[in-house]
């Protein structure tokens, strides 16, 4: 995969910076400090996928605060945490349509010969390189644990 995220990244950061977007500039750089930690901790330069996996765990901590905050009645932590979800998926890859995504299913249970919900975690495990930021891995989750019950 190709390495044209970062940039991407770099490059809004400065737009941001120019347009005095504060906002818009403290998300961008909390996602390009998730970025350098994972590559500081590990010693590694991250390619787009790896970035894409850093950013589909940002939108996961994001969309669980802001549940907590809807359900606390905090409006204005709630409206934050959206607009974070909102400018980190303009990072994320188109996501997958219900059919394909059906498909990817279905060659899940052909290629892994699941058939019980104990092999759960070989059809998630065959599925996740897949759909890794183009799916929401707790409904895909959810799905297979019917399918497989």
């Amino acid at each position: 995969m190709s390495n044209t995220l970062k940039p991407k990244i770099t490059d809004d950061m400065k737009t941001a910076m120019r347009a005095k977007d504060k906002q818009r500039l403290g998300v961008i750089r909390l996602i390009q400090a998730a970025i350098k930690q994972r590559e500081v901790d590990e010693r590694i330069s991250l390619d787009d996928k790896e970035v894409i996996i850093v950013l589909d765990k940002m939108l996961k901590q994001r969309r669980d605060s802001l549940a907590h905050y809807e359900k606390a009645e905090r409006q204005d932590l709630a409206e934050q945490e959206a607009f974070e979800i909102k400018v980190i998926q303009n990072y994320m890859p188109q996501p997958l349509s219900e059919s394909e995504l059906a498909e990817l299913i279905e060659t899940a249970f052909t290629e892994t010969g699941a058939t019980s919900i104990k092999e759960l975690g070989k059809v998630m495990s065959y599925l996740k390189p897949k759909v890794q930021g183009r799916a929401d891995m707790r409904a895909l989750s959810t799905n297979l644990k019917k399918r497989l019950s």
